[in-house]
């Protein structure tokens, strides 16, 4: 009986009666639902690795957990980040308007490529933390060496990123702009950055993970001060679960800053990328 509604409905033109998929099917499926096993596995081999123990320096994931709750509650973190935020807004603030704006440049002019790109290529390549007591000589250890720190970690990335995305453009629509006379300001707004947009954003986000790094490194090299200052002190004291919860609470902050940046990109840039 099913097969004859079915080949009736086919016959008039109707998609053929789909089943509905059970709650357990559809959460099965579901990447928030995998996410969440995963990190739940995560947490359960940090518990058993803590309480082995493999290290007397490496604390318990409850331990860890009871010690960001402490201090959340008593301020400790508040007042940290505080100091950590502003650094680190203003120099990836700074990343992505000038390296977006420098690799589009490069990415549009054969002689900024030939000029710039080389540049950049040889600072990605370097180990940029290297240069971070030289800016401190240069700058001291105030909010300017650390906003450079942030940069000097986070621009590299993002221009070499949005550089090659402008560069490998599909051809093919560029070629379809000009047969339809369409003008240079036309080309690069209408094709090429609508084109060039998710690599762009892949190196946006490689470029704000890579100023969190900056930020960090910052603050234990220069000056101990913010979230640098709370791992510093927790480890002379020798409380490592205070200590593991500072560098846990920068790595969770850097993850959501990143799922943002995605969100933003998905849901304003990219539609059809939402059902994915």
């Amino acid at each position: 009986m099913t097969t004859e509604i079915e080949g009736a409905r086919g016959a008039v033109g109707l998609a053929p009666l789909v089943p509905p998929r059970s709650l357990a099917a559809r959460v099965a499926d579901s990447s928030v639902t995998w996410r969440i096993v995963s990190f739940a596995l995560f947490a359960l081999a940090w518990e058993v690795a803590g309480r082995i123990p493999i290290s007397f320096a490496f604390p318990t994931f409850s331990a860890t957990f009871e010690a960001l709750v402490s201090m959340i509650l008593d301020g400790s973190m508040g007042r940290a980040y505080l100091s950590t935020i502003q650094p680190l807004a203003l120099g990836l603030g700074l990343a992505a308007t000038i390296g977006v704006g420098l690799g589009i440049a490069f990415g549009l002019s054969r002689t900024g490529e030939w000029l710039g790109v080389p540049v950049f290529v040889m600072l990605q390549a370097a180990p940029v933390a290297a240069f971070i007591p030289l800016v401190t000589f240069v700058y001291g250890i105030g909010l300017a060496s650390k906003t450079i720190a942030v940069l000097i970690l986070a621009l590299p990335v993002i221009v070499l990123n949005a550089y090659k995305a402008v560069r490998n453009v599909n051809e093919t629509l560029v070629t379809m702009a000009r047969s339809f006379l369409g003008n240079r300001t036309q080309e690069v707004f209408k094709i090429v950055l609508p084109d060039a947009s998710p690599v762009i954003f892949a190196g946006l986000r490689l470029g704000i993970a890579a100023g969190f790094i900056g930020v960090i490194l910052a603050e234990l090299l220069i000056t101990p001060t913010g979230i640098g200052d709370l791992i510093t002190y927790h480890r002379s004291v020798a409380d490592y679960a205070e200590m593991y919860a500072a560098i846990a609470s920068i790595i969770v902050l850097s993850t959501l800053t990143l799922v943002a940046l995605q969100w933003f990109e998905v849901r304003f840039l990219r539609p059809e990328k939402r059902g994915t």
